[in-house]
């Protein structure tokens, strides 16, 4: 007898589906890139170093087309990398336990006919600092570092995922601004003529009385 598995096998996909959604799985080439920087060139402070060759290699699994440098090509500049470390706990002998590594990185993305647009990326992750293996020490930072460098490539890719949005929020404000500055001008200009036009009337008004008082005088002194 024959079983129909059909609906076992769509109910088995769906579920995978909604696993991956739900970890935070991107298919290659799934971010939604700005048209602006599907060519793309990247400068750095180390143009050889090791998260300039990294983020390479994440624009390049994206199919991002990396060119050299020209006035009407968008740019990537990786500005600076930064490394610190904090004690999180001590042993009973007063030794280092547990350390916490930070890794910061600065970068500005320049879009063609936009501007240019200046962000960072943070991360940390806390390291348990075994005495007993102490030459495994340099090779385990290194790794974690390692580590640390990859995931600010991802994060620097979802921030260029959200540069469409980010940058149509900027000129909305732009003009929001540029119109709220026009209104106020406007304003100005009305309370100044209407201020004008005032002491005009008052002025009018003010020689008008004394025109009458001193024709009053002169009617009472004729005969």
């Amino acid at each position: 007898m024959k079983h129909n598995t059909r609906p076992f096998k769509i109910l088995l996909i769906t579920v995978v589906a909604f696993a991956t959604t739900a970890c935070g799985f991107h298919l290659r080439g799934s971010y939604n890139l700005p048209e602006e920087i599907q060519t793309l060139s990247v400068t750095s402070f180390d143009i050889y170093g090791n998260l300039t060759r990294e983020m390479k290699s994440q624009l390049r699994l994206h199919h991002i087309r990396l060119v050299k440098p020209a006035e009407k090509i968008s740019n990537l500049h990786l500005n600076s990398e930064s490394y610190g470390e904090s004690t999180l706990s001590l042993y009973q002998n007063s030794r280092i336990a547990e350390k916490q590594f930070s890794y910061n990185v600065s970068y500005a993305v320049s879009v063609t006919g936009k501007g240019t647009y200046n962000f960072s990326t943070s991360l940390n992750r806390t390291y348990l600092d075994n005495p007993l293996t102490a030459l495994a020490k340099s090779v385990e930072e290194e790794m974690l570092a390692q580590e640390m460098r990859v995931e600010a490539t991802k994060q620097i890719m979802r921030q260029l995922g959200r540069l469409k949005a980010d940058i149509e929020h900027l000129e909305q404000t732009k003009i929001e601004e540029k119109v709220l500055k026009s209104l106020y001008q406007g304003l100005e200009e009305e309370s100044k003529e209407i201020t004008i036009k005032t002491r005009f009337e008052g002025k009018e008004a003010a020689q008008e009385n004394q025109r009458l008082h001193l024709q009053k005088q002169d009617e009472s002194v004729s005969p």
